[in-house]
């Protein structure tokens, strides 16, 4: 059986059923693991304590009334504390750092919470700064369409494991799109909750007004089914919002306007002028003007909107977002846990060395921003009209969401690059992300969901915008489109290869 083409929904079933057990169903994507390092996906496993997981989770499912979720396996990104896993953030200076206390996100899909059973830890950009996982310590995981293409990033490991079939749910965090843009490039579903949606509790920092924890797997539906063990307020993190959470399934199925027999008659989606501009690439352009045409023949309207701060949005992110890096990483300074240099003078030289040596180049140049837009002189210039810019990329959401109900686009300008191809021009990196990082600015949820391939035979995603809470309804849209479409049923060359042996 090939239990790794399977959905969340079709796993649960098959356990519910006891066509498999949890220990056998993580035995058999643990092999696949094993298999298939050459992905670089995962860069920390305990079998031993995965086995302790699945065989609790049996032991709830031979009772009857345990979760939906109950031992089907799911990956960490390495940016959630862990218990039992080392956790780095993709960096040196966290070389075998275990901590002693699950994030909350961890906690809540783990045994205590809906009883999934962790694979491990998948591999990511440090600190979570990048667009393509090549700033990872741990290399670069590879694209399972074309190994000699990026995953995209910072959550590349999380798609990664996905698409090539070695764990059908994994967890990641967005910044400034990295949840949509690897699942674009690598054909796999993801969403960005609202901010304050998903608590951010023993989430390793990089920029704290920015970060969002959100699910990925193979569909909508199997999103909705992990953001509703996610979301939820929780009192550790001040961010988190007292906000009931509701069923994130409920929609799913429903047609939009009650009644109707399409499923999207009454959508009103919004297509920013913006965002089909010069910079997007003809194969990109072709695969997104589809799946919108596919959305009208399901009963939607398409309206022509603006966000005209679009293009403001890269300088905004990338003076507020390291600001933001500068001050959340000057914990990491060798003194309390994490890499410390084994030569050093005086108590400043430690703090040097360590971080010299334990950051990368990128995140260098992160603190390195952060810190000159902070300093005297510069704050008032740089950071405050940053973050006057922010509001008003927030208030042209708002407009636009007058004249329709979500914004659809591309998430990615292009589809994967080759590894190396851009890592040597941060500048062009950062463009990756000029369809990703509003929502961000603003705090609107996001999602991607498979919809074709481009140019070398790379996945392409859609990007669905919702306004603040309406994740269901992007989860309704984005489920719709699916029942329609089998581009998310496309397997990757390694998810074709049958079984665990």
């Amino acid at each position: 059986m090939t239990w790794h083409t399977k959905t969340i929904q079709e796993l649960s079933s098959a356990l519910s059923a006891k066509e498999i057990s949890a220990t056998e169903l993580a035995t058999y994507f643990l092999k696949r693991i094993q298999d298939t390092q050459e992905l670089n996906a995962f860069v920390d496993l305990n079998e031993e304590q995965t086995l302790l997981q699945a065989k609790e989770a049996d032991a709830l499912l031979a009772k009857g009334s345990a979760p939906v979720l109950t031992g089907v396996p799911i990956a960490h990104k390495d940016v959630f504390v862990t218990k039992n896993w080392k956790t780095t953030a993709g960096s040196k200076i966290l070389t075998n750092y275990m901590s002693p206390f699950d994030a909350h996100v961890v906690a809540q899909l783990g045994p205590q919470g809906a009883g999934m059973v962790c694979l491990g830890k998948v591999n990511m950009d440090e600190f979570a700064m990048g667009s393509s996982n090549e700033n990872s310590s741990a290399g670069p995981a590879k694209n399972p369409w074309d190994t000699l293409r990026v995953p995209g990033g910072s959550s590349g490991g999380s798609a990664v494991a996905i698409a090539a079939g070695l764990s059908p749910a994994a967890t990641g965090t967005d910044t400034g799109g990295s949840i949509r843009q690897p699942a674009s490039l690598c054909g796999i579903t993801g969403i960005k909750p609202t901010y304050g949606r998903v608590s951010r509790y023993g989430m390793i920092a990089y920029a704290s007004s920015l970060d969002q924890a959100g699910p990925m797997a193979k569909t909508a539906e199997d999103c909705a089914i992990l953001l509703n063990a996610m979301a939820g307020h929780d009192a550790k993190d001040s961010t988190s919002l007292e906000r009931p959470v509701e069923d994130f399934t409920t929609k799913l199925g429903q047609p939009w306007r009650a009644g109707e027999t399409l499923p999207l008659k009454g959508l009103r989606i919004g297509l920013p002028k913006e965002y089909f501009g010069d910079g997007l690439q003809a194969d990109v352009r072709t695969v997104v003007q589809a799946a919108i045409e596919q959305l009208q023949k399901m009963g939607a309207e398409c309206v022509e909107v603006s966000l005209p701060k679009t293009e403001l949005s890269i300088p905004v992110y990338y003076v507020l977002a390291p600001a933001e890096a500068s001050s959340n990483l000057s914990r990491f300074d060798g003194v309390r846990y994490g890499h410390r240099a084994s030569e050093y003078g005086d108590l400043l030289d430690m703090y040097k060395r360590s971080r010299s040596e334990g950051f990368g180049a990128e995140v260098k140049r992160r603190i390195m921003i952060g810190t000159y837009v902070l300093s005297h002189g510069y704050y008032d210039a740089y950071y405050l009209k940053a973050q006057r810019i922010r509001r008003i990329i927030a208030q042209d959401f708002q407009n636009v969401f007058e004249k329709c109900d979500i914004i659809a686009g591309p998430v990615a300008p292009s589809v994967a690059g080759k590894i190396g191809e851009k890592i040597s021009d941060p500048t062009q990196m950062y463009l990756e992300d000029i369809y990703t990082l509003s929502p961000n600015l603003a705090g609107l949820p996001a999602m991607s969901a498979p919809c074709g391939f481009g140019n070398h035979g790379m996945p392409v995603g859609l990007q669905l915008i919702g306004n603040y809470f309406s994740e269901a309804s992007l989860l309704q849209v984005a489920h719709a489109y699916q029942q329609e479409t089998d581009w998310h049923k496309s397997p990757s060359p390694f998810a074709k290869k049958g079984g665990a042996a």
